[in-house]
């Protein structure tokens, strides 16, 4: 299918470099690493040098600590389950309204396991303050979990302010950096961060592998237990042909950040400058300069974003109204309520998320289409006033 795709915030197409990096380890070179033998054991040294470039892509003082996972939603957990296992005494976590269904789910799991969580709300623009977290400090906080930037609204957290606010703190700080890694430079060698999360098929790499960085120094306390697999800190067989993919998207991101996030954000600015020219009456969500240079969150006041997406839909343009990971809930989005939005505006908003690969191309056809969807959706809806049908 001739797909015009603006969903990568739920998902990337896997690099054609990553493709064809992967498939040795699918095909003649399936051993396993564990193995004592040289056709499996030999395997070891592709996994280093993946490890190797997750590091540097995020600025990690050391490849030992990039722990391997499944998704992005493990690492969260094994996250906040590490930090718990370190202050097994402390019963106070700290997160934001706005963060991803792996973090607050997991929240609210520990509130009925007796724990008190603060969320902290954002402003009309999404964002969080340093001085929100110094404030919801207690003695008893053992956790402060904050995503990196925001999968919906593309929002980024101040992240390096709050780790040098947190540093002095006896707590963990975590950071769930699923849509920030790769879009945006990271460097954790200059950033007071104790763990973050990642995600592979965010960058152009294949779904079912992720990672977790771990500070030095930090006590770990795995997730999942079983086998000896990443220095004992995440049991399960090694899944060479993943990890060697999570590496070399690592390090295609790291060589084309800076141009390919300038490109995408040209494009970006491009399709929200036309959209507004030919559609009245729709706001653009979220901070105008701290915000993702792929992500662009619109209202179409009036009409239900549902519509909107199968309307696009039948003409082979892919877009979202939020986290995939929700999309199964009827409820307004989480996010844009925490931001203060109506209820009926949350309804109506649509996420168009770009990656290296949308061309102008694709930006003028959704433009071309876009319009006219918006317009026939309001001529049978009950709410548009009369101004807009004239």
């Amino acid at each position: 299918m001739d797909i015009s795709y603006f969903d990568n915030n739920a998902t990337t197409r896997v690099a054609p470099e990553v493709k064809k990096a992967m498939m040795p380890f699918l095909e003649d070179l399936y051993g396993n690493p564990s193995s004592i033998h040289d056709f499996g054991g030999d395997l070891i040294k592709y996994v280093d040098v993946a490890r190797k470039n997750v590091a540097k892509l995020i600025g990690a003082s050391h490849s030992t600590e990039i722990i391997f996972t499944s998704c992005g939603t493990e690492s969260d957990n094994t996250a906040v389950y590490n930090a718990l296992k370190n202050y097994p005494r402390k019963k106070h976590i700290i997160t934001s309204k706005v963060e991803h269904p792996a973090i607050l789910r997991h929240f609210e799991q520990l509130e009925r396991q007796g724990y008190k969580t603060t969320y902290l709300d954002v402003d009309r623009d999404g964002l969080i303050t340093v001085e929100q977290v110094l404030e919801a400090l207690t003695p008893d906080t053992a956790l402060v979990s904050l995503m990196w930037a925001n999968n919906e609204t593309g929002v980024i957290f101040p992240i390096k302010e709050i780790g040098e606010a947190l540093a002095d703190k006896d707590l963990l700080f975590h950071t769930d950096a699923v849509q920030a890694v790769g879009k945006i430079p990271i460097n954790l060698s200059q950033t007071k961060v104790d763990m973050l999360s990642l995600s592979g098929h965010k960058i152009h790499a294949p779904k079912g592998i992720g990672a977790l960085y771990v500070r030095r120094g930090i006590k770990f306390k795995p997730f999942i237990v079983g086998g000896h697999q990443e220095r004992g800190r995440r049991a399960g067989t090694t899944p060479v042909p993943n990890i060697v993919a999570l590496g070399e998207a690592a390090k295609l991101a790291l060589e084309g950040m800076d141009k390919e996030s300038q490109a995408i954000r040209e494009l970006r600015d491009y399709f929200e400058k036309e959209v507004q020219t030919k559609i009245r009456e729709i706001e653009i969500l979220g901070h105008p300069e701290k915000r993702l240079p792929n992500t662009s969150n619109i209202t179409f006041k009036y009409i239900e974003g549902e519509a909107i997406l199968l309307r696009l839909s039948n003409e082979n343009i892919a877009a979202s109204s939020g986290s995939a990971c929700s999309s199964d809930s009827l409820e307004p989005s989480h996010v844009l309520r925490s931001m203060g939005l109506p209820f009926e505006l949350c309804h109506s908003s649509i996420r168009f998320s770009l990656s290296k690969y949308t061309t102008r191309e694709e930006v003028d056809y959704l433009l071309a289409k876009l319009p006219e969807v918006i317009d026939n959706l309001r001529k049978i809806s009950p709410f548009t006033p009369a101004h807009l049908l004239e």
